[in-house]
């Protein structure tokens, strides 16, 4: 199990990276290992020390799926 570090963004919010291999694998990084176009994440507390991501898919028509 990789271990990632949990990093200052700014005084409001901290941030957490992604390994790239999974973000390849769910087909959201271009065939430069950039990110491509824009995606939003929910992220949710579910428990003490547990939160989960869901990667927030969205229609043509800007709503979410």
């Amino acid at each position: 199990m990789a271990l990632n570090k949990l990093r200052q963004l700014d005084q409001n919010s901290l941030g957490v990276t992604l390994p790239k291999d999974d973000l390849r694998i769910e087909g959201l990084l271009d065939e430069n290992g950039n990110l491509r176009d824009e995606h939003h994440i929910h992220i949710r507390h579910v428990d003490d020390g547990e939160w989960r991501l869901e990667l927030v898919r969205r229609a043509m028509n800007g709503r979410s799926l």
